[in-house]
């Protein structure tokens, strides 16, 4: 309805169950690309780049970043596909978009997997609350300003953006999966193009027009998973999105993991969600 077109990659046969992979910043669906390979013998996958990054259309004005436009995308795209409903995965940003799609949306979402983001009601009460998060959460504020952020990124070769990834404070863990050189080459050959910058900012300009939540409840069974070492969000959030889920709520929590679980710890994140599935399958015959 929005009239964009959106850039997705698909694996696993089409009429297969959907599998919908919502990625995070600064990150687009290569983000996703083990859980790809992993899922694809029982899902159709799709790993989508939201509105703004890659090959999907990116809209000048701030304003056509708001919440409700991000929620009404899903929707959106899920029924271009074919498909009335579907397991939603989202990380980091694409977390809050999939809490968020699964409150508005519940009959679409069959089960819904967030990797490293609170419920969204939880994340804006404990960051009122707690300094320290209000600290590992300024960028959303300096993504307030115009055009400066974008710049910052580009200082020095993308050395903001390379060390997000890979440096000891925030990068992926050491017990992790390390970005190898074609992985890093991948981001920094997305988000140098022109304007690459500005649709995923966007985003974080929008945030606090649809917050705090006027509806709260998670309906459908939901798994969290969350990297320990996450420099970005405290690990107390996780255990307080409970009150929210009023359905099954599994909490797994991975001591040596980085914000960056997916591509970090892959092998044991796609056997925690194989796991999710099959005993929510199990569980309602």
């Amino acid at each position: 309805d929005s009239g964009l077109r959106f850039h997705y990659v698909a694996a696993g046969e089409r009429g297969k169950p959907l599998m919908l992979l919502l990625h995070g910043f600064p990150e687009f669906w290569y983000s996703w690309r083990h859980q790809l390979r992993e899922f694809k013998s029982e899902y159709r996958v799709v790993a989508l780049d939201l509105r703004g990054y890659g090959e999907t259309d990116a809209p000048s004005h701030k304003e056509n970043y708001k919440l409700d436009c991000l929620i009404t995308d899903i929707k959106d795209i899920l029924e271009s596909l074919g498909y009335n409903k579907c397991v939603l995965i989202g990380h980091d940003w694409g977390g809050m978009i999939a809490w968020l799609v699964a409150i508005c949306y519940p009959e679409m979402v069959t089960k819904l997997i967030v990797v490293n983001f609170p419920h969204p009601s939880v994340f804006t009460e404990y960051i009122l609350r707690h300094p320290s998060q209000l600290i590992k959460s300024g960028y959303y504020f300096f993504f307030q300003m115009p055009w400066f952020p974008e710049f910052m990124f580009t200082v020095n070769d993308f050395k903001v953006l390379k060390s997000l990834f890979t440096s000891q404070a925030t990068g992926i863990g050491r017990k992790g999966c390390r970005l190898t050189t074609e992985d890093i080459e991948a981001y920094l050959y997305f988000f140098s193009q022109p304007g690459a910058l500005t649709g995923p900012i966007n985003h974080y300009r929008n945030i606090f027009s649809c917050l705090p939540l006027q509806h709260h409840e998670v309906i459908m069974p939901t798994l969290l998973l969350w990297g320990e070492r996450d420099a970005f969000m405290e690990v107390e959030m996780a255990e307080t999105t409970r009150i929210y889920v009023k359905n099954h709520f599994r909490l797994t929590i991975l001591s040596e993991a980085s914000h960056w679980l997916q591509q970090d710890q892959p092998d044991i994140v796609n056997k925690l969600i194989w796991t999710f599935l099959k005993e929510e399958t199990t569980r309602k015959r």
